[in-house]
């Protein structure tokens, strides 16, 4: 049984491959259409429609689905073109990242949901304009990266840190573990 990620995120990528994990990348070209009232519903319903047509083309491996988003007094941050506006909504307060994860092998399929509270510092305007005009914003959700130079706009967390790169990979271990009967 062959692990596969079914998403092209470069930061997912190097989470598994830090925690050891050999797998392989299928993307299906799918169109995200969030269902559910709230943001971990959302997420959570994209990274199974991001899992299920590959898990059906390979039914015999263990598929991956996930997806992150950024949500602050309820809204959930998207629209990547509005960073600056995104990171001073930010600024000085708490949000939330959520993952949602679809795992899909043996027949059977497991999704789920991970939160992390993030507190930002308060930021400056030149702050954030450095930081948006770093480039590094422009494909995260929320508009920035705590792996990369975001991590200095960044108070502290609650919860898992890899959930807001991208992945809540111990979890996503586990879980691979569960359902495929590993003992490894």
């Amino acid at each position: 049984m062959k692990t596969v990620l079914a998403s092209s995120s470069p930061r997912r990528k190097e989470l598994l491959e830090t925690a050891g994990i050999d797998f392989e990348t299928d993307v299906e070209g799918v169109e995200e259409i969030p269902q559910g009232n709230t943001p971990e519903e959302k997420v959570c319903s994209v990274a199974a429609q991001k899992c299920r047509p590959v898990a059906a083309r390979r039914p015999g491996d263990c598929v991956i689905g996930a997806d992150t988003v950024v949500s602050i007094d309820g809204d959930i941050l998207g629209d990547r073109k509005d960073a600056y506006d995104m990171l001073r909504r930010l600024s000085g307060r708490e949000h939330t990242v959520y993952t949602g994860v679809c795992i899909s092998a043996n027949g059977e399929e497991t999704v789920f949901g991970e939160a992390t509270k993030v507190k930002f510092f308060p930021l400056s305007d030149s702050e954030i304009e450095d930081y948006v005009s770093s480039g590094e914003p422009m494909d995260k959700a929320g508009a920035y990266g705590i792996q990369g130079l975001g991590c200095t706009l960044v108070e502290g967390i609650s919860g898992d840190y890899f959930n807001v790169v991208g992945l809540p990979v111990a979890r996503v271990v586990r879980e691979i573990k569960k359902i495929t009967g590993a003992k490894k």
